[in-house]
């Protein structure tokens, strides 16, 4: 009897010491000072950030995208990025589309119902095996100093009424856009009062007069939006009259081909010819958005500025049609008044169509905090103030 006991009291103690030794352990985790964490970077004072801000902004994630782009187009090939769109790019057995630039004037092809025997046929038939374009030299030439004008020169504001053909500045400009708040108010009779309208992407105006004006004197619109038009016969992009003059940005290089078909199609019957907006231009409107989002995506975040890219699909990005429409306006205007610009919970995001949700590769916030400063403190938007350039009184309405 005594062996038991003794096995007994032998295991009671291994317990209790475990336990005691346990229990220790836990007390000195519990009083023990916890490890020490590196303590998070000191924020960047403003000046340094700034500086940040505008070095990233001037990075543009598709040049080198473009550049391919380009490249495959002047050796008449359909670029791989535009696979999806090549059905639409073909009439039977041949490409159709030779290329036109604003800026570089040189003969079109006219075929189909309006043939004109003045011009030189720049695009031949095509064997179905074959996918080539085959392109004027002359048309190499314009591509090539499209591209080369891809650069920094924010000088390119002040000359925008030469570029664009203008006898003059404009006295007075309304650039209406497209957001549901329009149907708040009855500005119809405000826009139209203006010397010269711009309206966006080909806007319905019919049964919105009240709201939106009857008067365009220009259509703003991107490429994607010429693209759909191109599949229509005659390629039909001018709801606004035949001699209301197109002013259009590019979005991808192969839609030069959609500039070219509708031009070569449809300068018969429109007065006036679809212009591409200055290569420039688009670079200046690309930095100022882009620092508008690096500044609103550190101050919401409190990440680094060298993680926006992380953050939206780089390459992608771009700033809104109307955001270059206002830019326009802005370089051939006295007087800017906008109107459609915001959005509400309430609103569409569309006046004309029932769109509610928005663009992913646009950041509207930061494009309202871009026309906030335009509005109100022209003198401190980044690029812009390097011009030299007198930014006219810009009235926002909402």
């Amino acid at each position: 009897m005594k062996r038991p006991l003794r096995r007994s009291f032998a295991v009671l103690i291994f317990v209790a010491l475990v336990g005691a030794a346990s229990l220790s352990a836990a007390v000195r985790r519990a009083v023990a000072p916890a490890p020490s964490r590196a303590p998070p970077p000191p924020p960047l004072d403003p000046a340094r950030l700034n500086a940040t801000l505008l070095r990233l902004a001037a990075v543009d994630p598709s040049e080198a995208p473009l550049r391919r782009d380009v490249g495959e187009l002047l050796e008449g090939r359909l670029p791989a990025s535009a696979a999806r769109a090549r059905s639409s790019w073909r009439r039977g057995d041949r490409l159709v589309h030779p290329l036109h630039l604003h800026h570089h004037r040189f003969p079109l092809p006219r075929r189909g119902r309006y043939p004109d025997e003045d011009h030189d046929t720049l695009l031949h038939p095509l064997p179905r095996h074959e996918q080539q374009l085959h392109i004027d030299p002359a048309l190499r030439r314009a591509l090539r100093s499209w591209h080369r004008l891809r650069r920094y020169d924010p000088a390119v504001l002040a000359g925008l009424p030469s570029l664009l053909s203008l006898p003059g500045r404009i006295p007075s400009c309304a650039v209406v856009g497209n957001s549901g708040i329009l149907l708040r108010a009855h500005h119809g009779a405000l826009i139209d009062s203006h010397d010269a309208v711009f309206r966006l992407n080909n806007a319905r105006i019919a049964g919105y007069a009240a709201h939106v004006g009857s008067k365009t004197n220009f259509s703003f619109i991107n490429s994607n939006i010429l693209h759909l038009c191109a599949r229509r016969p005659g390629c039909f992009c001018h709801p606004y009259g035949h001699g209301v003059p197109i002013l259009l940005y590019i979005c991808q290089a192969a839609h030069f081909l959609d500039v070219a078909a509708c031009n070569a199609t449809s300068s018969s019957r429109h007065g006036s010819p679809i212009s591409v907006t200055d290569a420039r231009l688009d670079v200046l409107c690309a930095r100022i958005v882009k620092y508008y989002s690096l500044r609103r995506f550190v101050a919401e975040t409190g990440r680094a500025a060298e993680e926006w890219d992380r953050a939206h699909d780089a390459a992608m990005f771009h700033y809104s049609s109307g955001m270059q429409a206002i830019m326009v306006a802005v370089g051939v205007c006295d007087k800017v008044s906008v109107f459609g610009f915001g959005k509400s919970s309430d609103a569409k995001h569309h006046y004309h169509s029932n769109q509610k949700a928005e663009l992913d590769l646009h950041d509207y916030e930061a494009e309202y905090a871009f026309y906030h400063d335009l509005a109100e403190h022209p003198q401190v938007v980044p690029f812009l103030k390097d011009a030299g350039f007198a930014v006219p009184p810009v009235v926002f309405y909402h």
